[in-house]
């Protein structure tokens, strides 16, 4: 016999538990199931104990600028330990407070366990057996281990173990230049350990323009962080002193012992041992769940959100995947995926806030552009806060005056782009923006001024 429920929900990450609480407040029986940590990717391994860990990593970098501002302090030392305590205190409290939410919540039982499908509408958690109505899957995913020579023979660091390290590394090889990499190249650097990112492309965050990809290297370069790009033959062996890293580069030593490799090289979708044959549900050749603009699987009854869809790798987008379940099935409102507006940013510091489309991609949609930039040496609050390193961007249709996409490398950058976005979703010209008061001394006030400056594309 199975316990029924009008909702099933597996996975308790930024999308289940907000989904939980509207499907209870109007009146559904929820379970939910968990098998490990609540809170998902973010609260465990991603944002938040990440984000807590580039504060520290700010603050020593800034402690040790203290003489720039008028500061006289003894030579800046990092307890490591107490970085990764706070680290680790954040972390626990966030994910405690998701888990007694979702298990103080009226009409809502939660499950603690692994959930396996044994039919469309029928679910395995160890020994029980529930079914729904309708079903949400919510399961994230992981870091990809990519099969390199050597792989198997050596310790690596994942994003997940690395939340875990009790040890500063004396030599931190980070295997992938992207998002997630750079981030923790540049905190570790902060906290006095050598660094070299090997990529096997030709520049760092290939999906960005080449100008933001070589800004972001010279920022990494300047702290002393090693980048070794054009790394076509990656491979790993133990050395009496560590680990090596072969890489056979252009130019440069053909390998790099580290005393840790960290694998930066993307992620792939949990979906593998929720026996979704037994549910009929299809996936992608990447494990990811199929669905349509509303969520939908192949299966009516069944709904994928989150990193396990494939339709958006980030905390927001996993909550968006939830604002548009609900709003088609509780509120009446036809929102669609398809709406939403590519948005991001890199961690790094200066921060990268990306809203839209790529230079490369609006050129390739074959629309006439105006293009323009500032640099963040002629933005008065970066160089009063002295972080004059970056610039600004602005994309703009010149026929319908359309902004397409901005990025903002820089200070404040990941709050400044939210000027950006909001526009582009009220679907206003850029004129918007460029006629707007904004507060002096911001970051934000730049904006119309940049947008008074374009130029068209060549």
């Amino acid at each position: 016999m199975s316990t029924h429920f009008d909702a099933i929900i597996v996975g308790a990450g930024q999308a289940g538990p907000p989904l939980a609480g509207r499907m209870t407040e109007a009146g559904k029986a929820v379970a939910l199931v968990e098998r490990k940590f609540f809170g998902g990717t973010c609260v465990n391994t991603g944002c938040t104990p990440t984000k807590a860990m580039v504060a520290s990593a700010y603050a020593i970098h800034t402690a040790r600028r203290g003489a720039e501002y008028g500061m006289t302090t003894a030579p800046v030392s990092v307890d490591f330990e107490r970085v990764m305590a706070r680290k680790e205190k954040i972390r626990l409290d966030s994910r405690s407070s998701v888990e007694n939410w979702l298990k103080s919540m009226r009409n809502c039982t939660v499950f603690e366990g692994h959930a396996q499908f044994e039919g469309p509408r029928e679910m395995r958690v160890g020994s029980e057996r529930i079914s729904g109505e309708r079903i949400f899957l919510n399961v994230g995913g992981r870091a990809a281990v990519p099969d390199l020579p050597g792989i198997n023979d050596i310790p690596y660091l994942t994003n997940s173990s690395l939340m875990d390290l009790e040890h500063l590394p004396k030599h931190l090889v980070i295997i992938g230049g992207s998002y997630v990499g750079l981030e923790f190249a540049q905190m570790f650097r902060r906290f006095g350990s050598d660094v070299t990112v090997i990529e096997k492309g030709p520049r760092l965050i290939s999906r960005e323009d080449p100008e933001v990809s070589d800004a972001i290297r010279a920022i990494l370069e300047k702290e002393g962080i090693h980048i070794r790009l054009n790394a076509e033959c990656i491979r790993f062996a133990k050395e009496a002193d560590g680990i090596s890293a072969g890489v056979d580069c252009t130019s440069g030593a053909p390998e790099v012992v580290g005393s840790d490799v960290l694998l930066a090289t993307g992620r792939r979708p949990n979906t593998d041992d929720l026996r979704l044959d037994k549910a009929g549900v299809k996936t992608d050749e990447r494990g990811y769940i199929e669905v349509d603009d509303v969520l939908r699987t192949n299966v009516p009854h069944i709904f994928a959100m989150g990193d396990c869809n494939g339709r958006g790798v980030f905390t927001h987008t996993a909550y968006n995947d939830f604002e548009i379940v609900a709003a088609n099935l509780l509120d009446n409102d036809p929102r669609k995926v398809s709406d939403r507006i590519q948005t991001y940013a890199l961690y790094i510091d200066p921060p990268l806030g990306r809203a839209g489309m790529t230079e490369s991609e609006a050129r390739k949609s074959g629309r006439k552009l105006l293009i323009g930039t500032r640099p963040m040496t002629r933005v008065a609050r970066a160089v009063e806060k002295g972080e004059t390193e970056g610039f600004m961007k602005m994309i703009v249709d010149a026929d319908t005056e359309e902004i397409l996409g901005a990025a903002i490398l820089g200070t404040g950058g990941d709050e400044a782009i939210h000027s950006v976005l909001d526009v582009m979703y009220a679907k206003k010209p850029y004129t918007t923006i460029k006629r707007a008061m904004h507060i002096h001394p911001t970051v934000t006030e730049l904006i119309p001024t940049v947008l008074g400056d374009l130029s068209p594309a060549t």
